[in-house]
Protein backbone atom coordinates (compact mmCIF):
# COMPACT_ATOMS: atom_id res chain seq x y z
CA UNK A 1 0.00 0.00 0.00
CA UNK A 2 2.90 2.44 0.64
CA UNK A 3 4.04 1.80 -2.71
CA UNK A 4 0.85 3.13 -4.27
CA UNK A 5 0.79 5.76 -1.59
CA UNK A 6 4.25 7.42 -3.68
CA UNK A 7 3.26 5.58 -7.25
CA UNK A 8 4.28 7.66 -10.27
CA UNK A 9 0.51 7.68 -11.69
CA UNK A 10 -0.72 9.37 -8.09
CA UNK A 11 2.28 11.74 -8.66
CA UNK A 12 0.99 12.43 -12.07
CA UNK A 13 -2.70 13.05 -10.89
CA UNK A 14 -1.67 14.83 -7.82
CA UNK A 15 0.62 17.26 -10.54
CA UNK A 16 -2.08 17.56 -12.91
CA UNK A 17 -4.47 18.93 -10.24
CA UNK A 18 -1.71 20.77 -8.54
CA UNK A 19 -0.02 23.23 -11.38
CA UNK A 20 -2.99 24.61 -12.80
CA UNK A 21 -4.68 25.38 -9.49
CA UNK A 22 -1.46 26.59 -8.20
CA UNK A 23 -0.97 29.06 -11.71
CA UNK A 24 -4.41 30.00 -11.18
CA UNK A 25 -4.01 31.43 -7.72
CA UNK A 26 -0.98 33.52 -8.63
CA UNK A 27 -2.63 34.81 -11.47
CA UNK A 28 -5.85 35.85 -9.46
CA UNK A 29 -3.20 37.23 -6.61
CA UNK A 30 -1.23 39.47 -9.24
CA UNK A 31 -4.65 40.82 -10.54
CA UNK A 32 -6.38 41.28 -7.52
CA UNK A 33 -3.77 41.61 -4.75
CA UNK A 34 -1.33 43.35 -7.04
CA UNK A 35 -3.56 45.43 -9.80
CA UNK A 36 -2.13 43.21 -12.82
CA UNK A 37 -5.11 43.38 -15.15
CA UNK A 38 -4.88 40.40 -17.31
CA UNK A 39 -5.32 41.48 -20.99
CA UNK A 40 -6.85 39.12 -23.49
CA UNK A 41 -4.30 36.86 -24.27
CA UNK A 42 -4.23 36.51 -20.24
CA UNK A 43 -7.40 34.84 -20.25
CA UNK A 44 -6.50 32.96 -23.14
CA UNK A 45 -4.23 31.20 -20.94
CA UNK A 46 -6.46 31.15 -18.14
CA UNK A 47 -9.44 28.78 -20.07
CA UNK A 48 -7.37 25.75 -20.63
CA UNK A 49 -6.33 25.60 -16.79
CA UNK A 50 -9.40 25.66 -15.68
CA UNK A 51 -10.37 22.81 -18.09
CA UNK A 52 -7.37 20.96 -16.83
CA UNK A 53 -8.63 21.14 -13.47
CA UNK A 54 -11.93 20.13 -14.17
CA UNK A 55 -9.97 16.68 -16.16
CA UNK A 56 -7.90 16.45 -12.86
CA UNK A 57 -10.55 16.41 -10.44
CA UNK A 58 -12.41 13.68 -13.07
CA UNK A 59 -9.41 11.78 -12.64
CA UNK A 60 -8.83 11.63 -9.17
CA UNK A 61 -12.43 10.57 -9.08
CA UNK A 62 -11.65 7.53 -11.03
CA UNK A 63 -8.27 6.82 -10.52
CA UNK A 64 -7.42 3.40 -11.22
CA UNK A 65 -9.72 2.82 -14.33
CA UNK A 66 -9.44 3.73 -18.15
CA UNK A 67 -11.35 7.14 -17.74
CA UNK A 68 -8.86 8.08 -15.41
CA UNK A 69 -5.70 7.50 -17.39
CA UNK A 70 -7.63 9.54 -20.01
CA UNK A 71 -9.07 12.16 -18.31
CA UNK A 72 -5.43 12.94 -16.77
CA UNK A 73 -3.80 12.86 -20.34
CA UNK A 74 -6.43 15.37 -21.43
CA UNK A 75 -5.76 17.77 -18.25
CA UNK A 76 -1.85 16.94 -19.34
CA UNK A 77 -2.89 18.15 -22.60
CA UNK A 78 -5.17 21.35 -21.58
CA UNK A 79 -1.89 22.47 -19.67
CA UNK A 80 0.68 22.17 -22.54
CA UNK A 81 -2.05 24.09 -24.27
CA UNK A 82 -2.22 27.01 -21.69
CA UNK A 83 1.78 26.94 -21.66
CA UNK A 84 1.96 27.06 -25.73
CA UNK A 85 -0.41 30.17 -26.04
CA UNK A 86 1.60 31.70 -23.07
CA UNK A 87 4.66 31.08 -25.81
CA UNK A 88 2.46 32.82 -27.81
CA UNK A 89 1.70 35.95 -25.72
CA UNK A 90 5.58 35.88 -24.41
CA UNK A 91 6.59 36.07 -28.31
CA UNK A 92 4.07 39.37 -28.94
CA UNK A 93 5.39 41.02 -25.79
CA UNK A 94 9.19 40.87 -26.91
CA UNK A 95 7.91 42.23 -30.35
CA UNK A 96 9.01 38.91 -31.96
CA UNK A 97 5.70 38.54 -34.16
CA UNK A 98 2.71 40.47 -33.88
CA UNK A 99 -0.15 40.24 -31.49
CA UNK A 100 -4.35 40.42 -32.38
CA UNK A 101 -4.74 43.87 -33.41
CA UNK A 102 -7.62 44.24 -30.78
CA UNK A 103 -5.02 43.90 -27.77
CA UNK A 104 -1.95 45.27 -29.34
CA UNK A 105 -0.36 47.70 -31.79
CA UNK A 106 2.30 48.57 -33.71
CA UNK A 107 0.87 52.07 -35.03
CA UNK A 108 -1.44 55.03 -34.52
CA UNK A 109 -2.08 54.61 -38.29
CA UNK A 110 -4.21 57.32 -40.49
CA UNK A 111 -6.17 59.02 -37.57
CA UNK A 112 -4.05 58.83 -34.43
CA UNK A 113 -6.46 60.16 -32.23
CA UNK A 114 -9.40 57.39 -33.34
CA UNK A 115 -6.86 54.75 -32.82
CA UNK A 116 -5.94 56.04 -29.03
CA UNK A 117 -9.50 55.98 -28.28
CA UNK A 118 -10.40 52.72 -29.54
CA UNK A 119 -7.16 51.41 -27.97
CA UNK A 120 -7.72 48.34 -25.50
CA UNK A 121 -7.24 49.54 -21.77
CA UNK A 122 -5.04 46.50 -21.37
CA UNK A 123 -2.33 45.99 -24.06
CA UNK A 124 -1.26 42.11 -24.88
CA UNK A 125 1.89 43.54 -26.31
CA UNK A 126 3.57 45.11 -23.11
CA UNK A 127 3.92 42.31 -19.83
CA UNK A 128 2.66 43.82 -16.77
CA UNK A 129 5.23 42.59 -14.78
CA UNK A 130 8.62 40.95 -15.08
CA UNK A 131 11.21 38.88 -13.45
CA UNK A 132 15.03 38.22 -14.76
CA UNK A 133 13.32 39.31 -17.94
CA UNK A 134 10.71 36.59 -18.43
CA UNK A 135 6.95 37.38 -18.15
CA UNK A 136 3.94 36.17 -16.42
CA UNK A 137 3.41 34.63 -19.81
CA UNK A 138 6.42 33.23 -20.42
CA UNK A 139 7.00 31.70 -16.97
CA UNK A 140 3.23 30.18 -17.86
CA UNK A 141 5.31 28.74 -20.45
CA UNK A 142 7.70 27.43 -18.89
CA UNK A 143 6.13 25.91 -15.65
CA UNK A 144 3.45 24.38 -18.25
CA UNK A 145 4.97 22.79 -20.70
CA UNK A 146 7.66 21.15 -18.17
CA UNK A 147 4.73 20.14 -15.93
CA UNK A 148 2.59 18.84 -18.70
CA UNK A 149 5.69 16.49 -19.94
CA UNK A 150 6.18 15.51 -16.39
CA UNK A 151 2.88 14.33 -16.23
CA UNK A 152 3.34 12.15 -19.31
CA UNK A 153 6.81 10.88 -17.87
CA UNK A 154 5.09 9.64 -14.60
CA UNK A 155 2.12 8.18 -15.93
CA UNK A 156 4.46 6.23 -18.60
CA UNK A 157 6.92 5.40 -15.57
CA UNK A 158 4.07 4.01 -14.00
CA UNK A 159 2.97 1.32 -17.17
CA UNK A 160 6.78 0.38 -17.55
CA UNK A 161 6.56 -0.59 -13.49
CA UNK A 162 3.47 -2.30 -13.54
CA UNK A 163 4.75 -3.93 -16.66
CA UNK A 164 2.09 -3.32 -19.66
Amino acid sequence: MARLAASPERGAYLLALAVPGALIVAVYVAQYGFGLAPCDMCWWQRYPHFAAIGFALGALATRGTQQGEVLVRMAALAIAISGLIGAFHAGVEYGWWQGPTACSSTSLGDDPLASIMSAPLIRCDTPAWTLFGISLAGFNFLISVASALLVVVLLGRRTKESGL
